[in-house]
């Protein structure tokens, strides 16, 4: 009888291991571009123009480390940070391909990186993409939103009847329990009010992420032309004075300031013409932050010699060094504007990522429902909004800042993955052959090995080991991308108004080198991956693989016979 009862048990266990195999598996069928432009009533309303996606990515890029993180830099690399900046951008760039093709293929499509990797690869692919980023989003918004009260605060204390008298809990917060806890009221309020913002209309909500990006633009570029007249070329010289693994080094960190152009693919279902506008969207936006990322290096390096920099407000008392004290004010109010439109962007890419997993049955319908008259996502919006409220008014978000950013260089990784499977797939529908299913899979070992080569190379550059492992693990991604670029067919994407160029090499080099910044991170933000992978696949197991809904859904890449293909 025993026996009887263990043999089912086991049988039961194991019928629902091959269930969760059988659903992890499980990939997306999106419908061609020309089918997806088609209007809804559950869909958003499409009133986003080219103008508004640019200052969009313009927007959740450029903050106030415009005005600190040049400087912080400057200190090490010296006037060679610029050459940080256009490494940075340039390495931006290429992702930025990869971004801007799958937002042409799939343009009517809300929830970017994750929507992309549930075509291309499958649900669990897709889930843990989505928790990765959603951490990400999170922590970063409360902790962005801490900032803004410190500036807002800051810019109220230059008028004397302020100063001094904001209290500890309306700025920086007010430490209880001996630090476990810390006390803001002013960020839950900021927060709330975007929020109101954000659930009123994307119309509404990008005319103001209009008005203050254009706002912190004017301000960057007075800053500019401002400091040009006062350079001196002398401070220029030597340009890379600690080497150039101080200005490699430099790159790393300020990849992390380009971050935010992704925020357009985003907003696929707003836009009027997403085919045509996203890509110039993604590539317009980037463009437009490095170049004033570089103006700001060239005015600040050569204003005051690099040494000379101060590490906290490098740039406002470069121009105080100058006599130019009022260039400290328009600071104050660029750092305002920029963390407002930072912060908005950022709350309005979460609430639509929840509304991709609603839509799709991977977390609770309650999160794809769209407002009837405000025509928004309500509940995603508020529930954003709370999440964000509650880090940042009990907690001191900004020491968690050193395991953020696992999330957007894995979403990064994972889209420059997905150029490269779907191109795959494109091959497959051409021709069609019994070898197909072989030939992915080949495909994403290649890709696997060269993420595992970027995670070499940069844990052995990080602990400054021997340049002959360095290039050994650059010559292992070397040959993953020539077996990919050699033994494939990478035609033009199928369906796809913009392509990435370089198809598969653009790719593998944004993957090496994201997951080369990965192992640069914080060893923390190592065991946050793995821990949270884990909590994720967990929920998953228990919630989202019953609940998905599988209308648009395949269970297997089946391979295709001689048979089928006569």
């Amino acid at each position: 009888m025993g026996g009887h009862e263990g043999s089912s048990n086991h049988l039961s266990s194991a019928t629902w291991f091959s269930h969760f195999c059988a659903s992890a598996r499980r990939y997306k069928l999106l419908a061609p571009p020309s089918s997806q432009t088609a209007t809804s009533p559950d869909s958003l309303l499409r009133r986003l123009g080219l103008f508004d996606l640019i200052l969009l990515g313009v927007g959740a890029s450029i903050g106030a480390g415009v005005f600190v993180v040049t400087g912080t830099v400057a200190r090490d690399a010296g006037p060679g940070v610029t050459i940080s900046f256009l490494l940075a951008g340039a390495s931006c760039v290429l992702n930025a391909l990869c971004y801007a093709e799958l937002a042409s293929r799939f343009p009517a499509v809300v929830g970017g990186a994750y929507m992309y990797s549930y075509s291309a690869f499958n649900e669990i692919t897709a889930f843990l993409v989505f928790v990765q980023l959603m951490l990400d989003y999170h922590i970063g918004a409360a902790s962005i939103s801490r900032s803004l009260g410190s500036y807002a605060v800051a810019l109220l204390e230059l008028f004397p009847a302020f100063k001094g008298s904001i209290p500890l809990w309306m700025g920086s917060g007010k430490e209880l329990l001996g630090g476990v806890l810390s006390l803001n009221i002013l960020a839950p309020i900021l927060l709330a009010l975007l929020t109101l913002l954000l659930c009123q209309g994307v119309r509404e909500s990008s005319a103001v992420n209009s008005f203050m990006t254009a706002t912190k633009v004017v301000i960057v570029l007075v800053v500019i032309c401002a400091g040009v007249f006062e350079i001196d070329v002398a401070n220029w010289s030597p340009f890379a004075p600690n080497g150039f693994k101080a200005v490699l080094t430099g790159a790393t960190v300020v990849f992390f300031s380009y971050v935010g152009f992704d925020a357009v693919a985003n907003s696929a279902e707003e836009s009027k013409n997403p085919q045509r506008d996203l890509p110039i969207g993604i590539m317009g936006s980037l463009l437009v932050c490095i170049s004033l990322y570089i103006g700001v290096c060239l005015v600040l390096t050569g204003m005051v010699p690099f040494s000379l920099l101060s590490e906290d407000a490098p740039l406002a008392e470069a121009f105080s060094s100058k006599g130019m004290k009022f260039v400290s004010v328009l600071i104050s109010i660029g750092a305002v504007a920029g963390l407002t439109t930072t912060l908005l962007v950022g709350l309005y890419v979460q609430s639509r990522l929840y509304l991709g997993l609603g839509r799709d049955g991977l977390l609770p319908s309650i999160f794809s429902r769209i407002h009837p008259t405000l025509h928004t996502p309500l509940h995603s919006q508020i529930w954003c909004g709370v999440v964000a409220g509650v880090l940042a008014g009990i907690f001191n978000v900004h020491s968690l800042s050193h395991i953020l950013s696992v999330g957007t260089l894995t979403g990064y990784s994972v889209v420059a993955a997905c150029v490269v499977a779907l191109r795959l797939n494109d091959k497959k529908e051409r021709e069609s052959s019994n070898r197909w299913t072989s030939s992915w899979q080949e495909g994403v070992i290649c890709l696997v090995i060269i993420a595992c080569s970027g995670f070499g190379a940069g844990i052995l550059y990080r602990f400054s080991a021997s340049v002959i492992f360095i290039l050994l693990s650059v010559a292992v991604a070397v040959v993953a991308s020539a077996v990919l670029h050699y033994r494939k067919a990478y035609a033009q994407s199928l369906g796809s108004g913009f392509t990435c160029p370089g198809v598969p090499i653009v790719p593998c080099v944004c993957i090496f080198f994201n997951i080369f910044l990965f192992a640069q991170l914080h060893y923390e933000a190592w065991i946050r991956f793995v821990v949270v992978n884990v909590l994720a696949t967990t929920v998953y197991a228990l919630y989202g693989q019953y609940h998905a809904d599988t209308s648009t859904l395949v269970y297997q890449r089946a391979p295709v016979t001689e048979s089928d293909s006569c």
